[in-house]
């Protein structure tokens, strides 16, 4: 990341994106998960709507930016989402964010075969190391134990990891011409509709619960969960790295962490500390590292 702007809007996507997993976790007392994506995602893309009005943004409507429409549609939202969502039926969450860390990996493979301009060298592949290190030492309690049972869930989050990868390097690739407003209406709408549809194949209407919890987690998931991070997520995917970008997910579930502590009063132990020291070091080094091991070997030939 080259300037503090960009600096921030990565850290605000870490710090949102982090804390969806308590407003997911409200949103399921009172709502199903289907349902509740879906009215995330409706609702998402009204606001949007609102937004592209208001300033004047153009829709695209060109052949190439419909394809990649569609590819957002199913493979940034309905599959991965649906995924995740039945997955935690199964998988402790502290599993399931291990078995996630494997996204940036795939980001990496993707990119050295679909990227050729996209630097990758071995700072990058280290930080990725390091980062998913210390997701596994953050989680190593929940660890244990047979995970036989949660196999076609581990699974799913595997499957989600790669889809999502797939689709982050096809937007960088094919996605340079699409404002970072525009690129997300039209396939938040769809998955919103379209969640909405498998939710009332699969689902029982009558379970929902509209209350305060309902509302509040909903709106907060599809103003700041989607419209303001997705908004921000394809503005820094035009402008760095994409293998940088990745190690978002590496970062949520130190902040997830942090507000489990802060509004349940989960308590934090000594391998927490020692996961998020690695996450954030495993950030730093495949950030900074080429630039600093440049500069010294520039310094040592002078």
């Amino acid at each position: 990341m080259k300037n503090i702007k960009e600096v921030l809007v990565f850290s605000l996507c870490c710090l949102i994106w982090g804390s969806t997993w308590l407003g997911i976790k409200v949103s399921l007392f009172s709502l199903t998960p289907f349902y509740s994506a879906g009215f995330r995602f409706i609702i998402a893309s009204a606001i949007i709507l609102l937004i592209v009005k208001f300033r004047g943004v153009e829709i695209q409507r060109d052949k190439t930016s419909i394809l990649l429409f569609l590819v957002m549609t199913f493979f940034s939202y309905i599959i991965p989402y649906g995924l995740v969502y039945w997955a935690e039926q199964f998988v402790p969450s502290g599993l399931a964010a291990v078995i996630f860390g494997v996204y940036p990996f795939f980001i990496l493979i993707f990119s050295y075969f679909a990227l050729p301009g996209e630097t990758i060298g071995f700072y990058k592949v280290l930080g990725i190391t390091l980062g998913f290190t210390g997701i596994v030492v953050i989680f190593s309690d929940q660890l244990g134990g047979d995970v036989s049972g949660y196999l076609l869930g581990m699974a799913a989050l595997v499957l989600s990891g790669a889809t999502q990868a797939g689709n982050a390097v096809v937007v960088k690739k094919f996605g340079k011409h699409l404002n970072p407003l525009s690129m997300n209406f039209v396939p938040m709408g769809l998955a919103g509709i379209g969640f909405l549809i498998i939710a009332s194949l699969i689902e029982d209407f009558n379970k929902l619960i509209f209350d305060t919890d309902a509302y509040l987690s909903v709106f907060y998931l599809a103003l700041f969960g989607s419209v303001i991070t997705f908004t921000s997520y394809y503005w820094l995917l035009k402008r760095i790295n994409v293998i940088i970008l990745s190690l978002i997910a590496f970062i949520n579930p130190v902040i997830a962490l942090i507000l489990g502590w802060i509004v349940y009063n989960e308590q934090l132990q000594s391998h927490h500390f020692w996961g998020s020291v690695l996450v954030l070091t495993g950030l730093l080094w495949a950030n900074l590292g080429s630039a600093i091991f440049n500069r010294n070997k520039r310094k040592k030939i002078e």
